[in-house]
């Protein structure tokens, strides 16, 4: 079967600009990303990509057309067909083993991987959030390192806002308990039960979708020792009061998800209902941390693992 052509268009303007010219392209491009490229400046891109031959006087026409409404000047784009390549394999080499403290994090792509002892987590990068990559995954995959290796031992535990499961099979392969994952998406639910079957913790993992703390099966298995949620910083806000009512006295929660400039204001949600900062996290401008509910077995400070540019210092 002969590859189908595919072509790509660029440029760049100010956030009201690209918003107009985007709206413009909708005919033309199948698929089109705006994104900010400088906030300082207001720089905005946007890439367009389409297949087949591109209307290149209809495009100019649309474009041309949408300046005139914002009284200005048609934009320089570039307009150029794309190299053919194998996106599948490029995407799949593109993700490396990561070895995360006690985690050895790989795709399907790695048919042997040496492990050298830690513990396998297979998860590929797919529709639902968590390879392992981010700095918010490698925190909360930190955070459950340290505290298995300070030797805490929930009986049960909670991920909320599952993503791809990543977490969830973390904490179910180092702690022979039940986990519960929860995500609003029924897709990364999926993904969740489909990764939980490939790395074999399928039997103490279970994933429902529904709309966070609310899902009846978190109400049912209430209250957690550990609860895991990476998400943001304005949805863990809001969700602090419910967190509090799901998590057992003495009890742990590892947020993330949020900004190092966003950590004060999501420990002042926490905190006002009780909770208090035992360890945090930071790489590259993200922030990971460690909470406790005051009660029966409340630990001291949590070491996290140190780490560095470079990648996780195995310890």
């Amino acid at each position: 079967m002969e590859a189908v052509k595919q072509w790509r268009l660029a440029l760049a303007g100010d956030r009201r600009s690209v918003e107009a010219f985007e709206l413009a392209l909708e005919p033309f491009a199948p698929a089109l990303l705006a994104f900010e490229a400088d906030e300082a400046s207001n720089l905005w891109t946007l890439e367009g990509i389409g297949e087949d031959e591109p209307d290149a006087e209809g495009i100019a026409a649309a474009l041309a057309e949408a300046a005139a409404r914002l009284g200005l000047p048609t934009p320089d784009y570039t307009l150029e067909p794309l190299e053919q390549r194998d996106w599948l394999r490029e995407n799949l080499m593109a993700f490396p083993p990561l070895p995360i403290g006690r985690f050895f994090v790989h795709g399907s792509h790695l048919e042997a991987p040496n492990r050298s002892g830690r513990v396998a987590i297979l998860v590929d990068a797919a529709t639902a959030f968590g390879s392992g990559e981010h700095p918010t995954t490698m925190g909360c995959l930190l955070a459950i390192h340290a505290l298995k290796r300070h030797d805490r031992r929930p009986s049960r535990v909670l991920d909320m806002g599952c993503g791809s499961g990543i977490l969830s099979i973390g904490a179910a392969k180092v702690w022979p308990v039940r986990v519960d994952a929860v995500d609003i998406d029924p897709e990364s639910v999926r993904v969740t039960r489909f990764n939980g079957v490939r790395n074999r913790v399928s039997h103490t993992l279970r994933a429902e979708a529904g709309d966070g703390y609310r899902v009846g099966m978190v109400r049912r298995h209430a209250p957690y020792d550990l609860i895991l949620s990476n998400i943001l910083a304005k949805p863990l806000m809001k969700m602090a009061p419910k967190l509090d009512r799901a998590l057992a006295k003495g009890g742990l929660a590892v947020l993330s998800g949020l900004l190092v400039k966003q950590e004060a204001m999501v420990l002042a949600a926490h905190r006002a209902q009780g909770l208090a900062k035992v360890a945090s996290f930071r790489h590259r401008g993200w922030s990971t941390l460690v909470l406790r509910k005051s009660g029966p077995g409340t630990p001291g400070r949590v070491r996290l693992p140190r780490f560095t540019p470079r990648g996780p210092v195995t310890i």
